[in-house]
């Protein structure tokens, strides 16, 4: 293995190497941990395959779960699913054999998929705040507001807009000439990443970059923020503490997918741009932790948080032990 990947480091500066194949590099510094860190990737990619299926054959089978926040997450879930696919198998194929070649089309709709599915998930995630925010101060209103409709509309501009702010950016790096390395630093076709092997001005490309992320980072934590301060203001109004109690649980599990989504997408983001003195695989880590571990974890929480869920996985364990004491008698 040593032998190819000391080969597959030279051959970009190579006058005969292809120009349309990038070769994804995985992450240097711990390349021999990358067996080892094929274990919880393993896991993790486990994890979001069976808890993400496991909560949509859930609320499609369960009247009860029908109602917006369960549509929401279900949302949440293909979108977990989707994005998962987009990176796993390639980033085992590195961690295994270090399988990193890939074409310049492959890359591009790779760095495509994953930006936009990072995209759609803040806004879905910013639709269940709104979830909250009326279902807590207006709650009388909560059904006439959220109709079937309005949530379809919803989900219809979540993809609209990560894939429309995604779509100028294969064109930007279309333009840009790699000239010279065609190795990534990275275990998937990031766009910065990408950008930093070009020869030519890549300032548009950095600026839209930076701007497509504020525009929705920003505006997504800001809109969320928001809508908890006037949660806060509606909770702190109620007169019963067990109602103030109840009001607070319904929020608890949104809370936490925000911060389990939103706190390695920061720091990503902040280190990449900002942490010039960080080490390579320390950026790396990071940024796959930022897509890893956020669609593993979200159905835990609402599994474990919700009372409809929870009830309905226990359910279907006891009636599994009581077919097989049953086929055992």
């Amino acid at each position: 293995m040593s032998h190819t990947f000391g080969h597959n480091m030279e051959s970009p500066n190579h006058t005969d190497v292809d120009p349309s194949v990038f070769f994804l590099l995985g992450i240097p510094g711990l390349e021999q941990f990358h067996l080892w860190l094929s274990l919880p990737v393993c896991c993790l990619g486990t994890a979001t395959i069976v808890g993400n299926i496991t909560i949509l054959v859930f609320v499609a089978t369960e009247p009860v779960l029908h109602k917006p926040v369960y549509l929401f997450l279900c949302m949440l879930s293909t979108i977990d699913l989707a994005a998962s696919v987009s990176t796993v198998p390639k980033l085992l194929a590195i961690l295994w054999c270090g399988a990193g070649h890939i074409s310049a089309s492959g890359c591009l709709a790779q760095m495509f998929f994953i930006h936009a599915f990072c995209m759609m998930e803040s806004t879905v995630l910013l639709a269940m705040a709104f979830d909250r925010y009326v279902a807590i101060c207006h709650p009388l209103r909560y059904a006439t507001i959220l109709t079937d409709t309005i949530i379809a509309r919803i989900g219809v501009v979540a993809v609209a807009r990560g894939s429309l702010l995604m779509l100028p950016c294969p064109f930007l790096i279309g333009r840009l000439n790699f000239c010279q390395s065609h190795v990534i630093p990275h275990t998937y076709c990031e766009h910065m990443a990408v950008v930093k092997l070009a020869c030519g001005d890549t300032r548009p490309n950095c600026v839209y970059g930076l701007t497509a992320a504020l525009l929705v980072i920003g505006v997504d934590l800001f809109c969320i923020g928001l809508s908890y301060s006037l949660i806060a203001q509606a909770v702190c109004r109620l007169s019963s503490h067990e109602a103030r109690s109840k009001a607070l649980g319904t929020c608890g599990s949104h809370v936490c997918v925000i911060l389990i989504s939103y706190t390695p997408a920061l720091f990503s983001f902040f280190t990449h741009r900002f942490g010039h003195h960080v080490p390579l695989h320390i950026h790396i880590l990071l940024a796959n932790v930022y897509l890893l571990f956020p669609p593993a974890l979200n159905p835990v929480v609402y599994g474990v948080k919700t009372k409809e869920i929870r009830e309905r996985v226990i359910r279907v364990f006891q009636s599994g032990q009581g077919t097989s004491i049953k086929t055992f008698e």
